[in-house]
């Protein structure tokens, strides 16, 4: 019974959270996804156009404006075509004193679809292996994650024996917690170590970038569509790769059934292997992009309004809102790596016949 009312509050906040992104999308001017550049409202004629500029992708990393002064990071540009051949440029290159964009080398920077095309080609082939603001924050994500547990198993490596202080003392717990509590009792005691450096490393990435994601400014990378696919089929691969079988038998040919009824279980249990990891995708995309979303769009109603009042009232439930963040923050990571342990322990289950052999 409680599963079933797990799933169905599970469904709920799912609904709740697509509803909202629907809300602000619709709230957008019709203009706001046009297909030409020119026809997109600015931040300026927008109160809300900063929203979609926030999780969205971009060549450049804008994190404030002081009067008319942006204050951005630049990012390398890498560009190849068969026309033009490699090309190696910042992106602030598209910008000039005042801001404004402006033609590089021949190429053309759409900043509102975030997309570079050559000048008087625009259909020309060109391909696009640039720093973007989420590569760039996936960088600093991997170098904190590097930093903290490298030097973690070196203190470790030094002292095996000495009690954890320091970093060790806080990470510790919460590395028993993912091996005993997730990892453990859903993969099997027999063999869950094989799979602890994976799933340790799904739970904190995806927990370090959740978190990163609420600074000001930083790039919103668990709510970048391609990267909660990546970690997907990662997992999609790590399950299949390694199921016995027994799994594939499941599947294929599920003991007990009677063959007419296989004629129906068998596709359903076929889409299922690609259903999952995708349900896994979905829900940590839809989750912290409706966070984003939800924050940012309390904080637009000031400016839509022109009013203190609720500038200063939107200001104090960001604030709550924030520290609820910081929750969804820990469970989609938790949420992830226990499905995953789940699916991989289900892969990988020894059946009691194949015991008795």
């Amino acid at each position: 019974m409680s599963t079933i009312q797990g799933k169905k509050s599970g469904i709920t906040r799912f609904i709740l959270l697509v509803i909202t992104v629907i809300f602000v999308a619709i709230g957008q001017p019709a203009s706001a996804f046009s297909d030409t550049a020119e026809d997109a409202p600015t931040a300026e004629e927008s109160p809300t156009g900063f929203i979609l500029h926030h999780i969205k992708d971009s060549h450049n990393w804008h994190f404030a404006t002081v009067g008319h002064t942006h204050i951005t990071l630049p990012l390398p540009v890498i560009l190849y075509s068969a026309e033009k051949g490699l090309d190696v440029f910042m992106s602030s290159n598209f910008y000039d004193e005042h801001h404004n964009l402006q033609p590089y080398r021949g190429y053309i920077y759409d900043e509102h679809h975030d997309h570079i095309y050559i000048k008087g080609n625009e259909e020309a082939s060109l391909y696009d292996f640039s720093i973007t603001k989420n590569v760039a924050q996936l960088f600093i994500t991997l170098i904190i994650l590097a930093f903290i547990f490298l030097s973690i198993a070196s203190k470790y490596k030094k002292n095996p024996k000495t009690a954890p202080s320091g970093m060790q003392s806080l990470f510790e717990p919460i590395i028993i917690f993912v091996r005993d509590e997730i990892v453990k009792p859903n993969i099997g005691p027999k063999k869950y170590e094989r799979f602890m450096p994976y799933l340790l490393t799904l739970f904190f990435f995806i927990w370090f970038a959740n978190l990163l994601g609420l600074f000001p400014g930083a790039a919103n990378l668990t709510g970048n569509i391609a990267v909660t696919f990546t970690l997907a089929v990662i997992t999609f691969l790590a399950t299949n790769f390694n199921g016995n079988k027994e799994y594939w038998k499941h599947i294929f040919a599920t003991p007990g059934v009677p063959k007419p009824v296989l004629l129906i279980l068998v596709p359903v249990e076929f889409i299922g292997l690609f259903t999952k990891p995708f349900a896994l995708m979905i829900r940590l995309f839809v989750s912290i992009t409706a966070g984003h979303i939800v924050i940012l769009s309390i904080i637009a109603l000031g400016f839509i309004f022109s009013s203190y009042a609720i500038g200063i009232t939107g200001s104090l439930l960001v604030i709550f809102i924030n520290i609820i963040e910081l929750l969804v923050a820990t469970i989609q990571a938790y949420v992830f790596t226990l499905f995953t342990s789940m699916y991989i322990g289900s892969a990988v289950a020894e059946h009691e016949h194949d015991v008795a052999h």
